[in-house]
């Protein structure tokens, strides 16, 4: 079993620190996950002199990425969808909407919402209108309004 390394996070990683912090990890987490995606650098004796820097960049980053987050919400909530699902006998409804449905339904109105971070418990399966959450950034939750409708 090795022992822990130490690196820098360049970016905020969920679960494990926030930018700028020095951390101890695995060193295949750091080799193989970490370093390749540029979320950490070696704790390098120059990496750790830069380390304030970076403290500023990723403060800087969570702030612009938080702003954008805020901006898409007010965005999604203005706008509502419908969409059209075939009926059966008694408003039965054939088949579900699903997140991918919905980010569809979004994406053609030129909104980009990641059918990852809807949060949908299960998917809908009656008719008439559904407030669904969408976490857009770890502070940010939009509800979006979706409408189910009969076609034809």
């Amino acid at each position: 079993m090795s022992s822990p390394i130490r690196v820098i996070l360049q970016k905020n990683v969920e679960n494990l620190g926030q930018g700028g912090e020095i951390v101890r990890v695995r060193p295949g987490y750091a080799r193989n996950f970490l370093i390749p995606r540029g979320l950490a650098a070696p704790a390098t004796a120059q990496n750790l002199a830069r380390a304030e820097d970076l403290k500023k960049q990723a403060a800087a980053l969570a702030a612009a990425e938080l702003a954008e987050a805020q901006a898409l919400k007010a965005k999604l909530e203005a706008t509502s969808i419908k969409l059209e699902r075939a009926v059966g006998a008694d408003n039965k409804m054939y088949g579900s909407v699903t997140s991918k449905d919905i980010e569809e339904a979004y994406s053609a109105l030129g909104l980009t919402v990641d059918r990852k971070k809807i949060e949908l418990a299960e998917p809908i399966k009656s008719l008439g209108l559904s407030d669904v959450e969408v976490r857009l950034h770890k502070e940010v939750v939009a509800t979006l309004r979706v409408e189910v409708i009969k076609a034809g």
